[in-house]
């Protein structure tokens, strides 16, 4: 039960399993082609989808480096991890960042990026990166009303990490007009790590012919050109095309807003659970992240309490990053995750809160008769 890599379908394990086939076959092509669509589909999209062995943050980098230029100026949405990451990765390709800051556990300020976006009269500004959904802390960040205000701009491109909120809640890319998007296939995708994806807009594009960044296995020309065949300009990890083949099978079957009703079930069970048993959420609850659930443990050491969990029930929990270690833990609950496992890992944080006498029968019970009504909830 942490944010990826997530459970894998038997299907998916199956798939998998078969005899690799040559990357340059007719075979391959064919199965190229319909991944690619359905990609488009999850997207939701008319976009270039492009799928790179690698895993997020390749295609996050990729979306950087083919798009922007040295001393180029960006804006970084910093309020977790991730955010620091991609700061991290501006700043090392010679990128002037801007950077708006949030407290860890709290969103990202819409008007924040308003404000510095319209204050460009220049139109200096290059690119807007953020993360949507922040892994770190349970957090996800307005993206539609940031991309709104970066459209308002009409110059800076949006470069977002949609690594944990693809396949768990709704990212419509056409409609929100977001240019690069990077999602990896160890999250909502259900697949074992090892692709990641990245949806690049004509705007997006048209700026790769002006970027003068170095790049060469993430040049994502060569992709768009071997695309038009249904190829790959590398060798891929073939076998994990089969697995992601099943895995996107599998969620046009339940159809996107059962996905998205889904995790957003199991999002409350998580969230109104873990308040019956007397811990906080980390995360402002106006802006829970359909993914993950961060819980503040007070004078519980977390690390110790995970270790609790992992030796008498063999669920493995998250714990907190950086700053946070020792003080939060994280239950992943995206991708290939149903009612039986939000009840079984909600029963299993009770069962070690009683056993060390922080909270009472009653309060177990009602946790889990709160996370069922969420559950039963359509």
């Amino acid at each position: 039960m942490i944010p990826g890599p997530t459970p894998v379908p038997e299907k998916v394990l199956q798939a998998l399993s078969k005899h690799p086939i040559g990357h340059r076959s007719k075979e391959f092509q064919e199965l190229v082609e319909i991944t690619t669509k359905n990609l488009q589909w999850l997207h939701q999209t008319q976009n270039d989808i492009l799928t790179i062995t690698g895993s997020g943050t390749a295609a996050m980098e990729a979306g950087i480096i083919n798009t922007l230029s040295k001393g180029d100026k960006v804006i970084c949405g910093e309020n977790g991890k991730f955010g620091e990451r991609w700061v991290k990765v501006a700043k090392t390709f010679g990128l002037e960042v801007i950077k708006i800051n949030s407290e860890w556990g709290t969103a990202l300020n819409p008007d924040e990026f308003k404000k510095i976006l319209e204050e460009d009269k220049q139109k200096e500004i290059k690119a807007v990166i953020l993360t949507h959904s922040e892994t770190s802390t349970g957090v996800i960040n307005d993206l539609k009303t940031i991309s709104s205000y970066i459209k308002e701009h009409k110059k800076a491109l949006s470069i977002v990490d949609c690594v944990t909120s693809l396949g768990a809640c709704n990212v419509p890319i056409d409609e929100w007009q977001l240019d690069i998007v990077a999602s990896g296939s160890q999250k909502g995708y259900m697949i074992p790590p090892g692709l990641s994806f990245i949806s690049m807009s004509e705007k997006a594009w048209a700026a790769t012919e002006e970027s003068n960044l170095p790049k060469f296995y993430l040049d994502l020309k060569s992709y768009k050109k071997s695309l038009l065949s249904n190829s790959n300009p590398y060798t891929p990890a073939v076998n994990l095309f089969f697995a992601l083949d099943e895995a996107l099978k599998m969620m046009r079957d339940e159809g996107l807003e059962n996905i998205f009703l889904r995790h957003n079930r199991h999002k409350l069970a998580m969230s109104t659970a873990m308040k019956a048993l007397n811990l906080k959420l980390f995360a402002d609850e106006n802006y829970l992240s359909p993914s993950i659930t961060a819980i503040k443990t007070g004078e519980m050491d977390a690390e110790e309490f995970r270790k609790l969990i992992k030796s008498k029930f063999d669920i493995l929990l998250a714990g907190g990053q950086d700053h946070l270690k020792g003080k939060i833990f994280r239950v992943g609950h995206l991708g290939y995750v149903n009612d039986r496992d939000i009840i079984t890992v909600i029963s299993a944080i009770s069962y070690v809160l009683l056993e060390l006498g922080k909270i009472t029968t009653q309060q177990a019970g009602d946790a889990l008769m709160l996370a069922t009504n969420c559950l039963e909830s359509k």
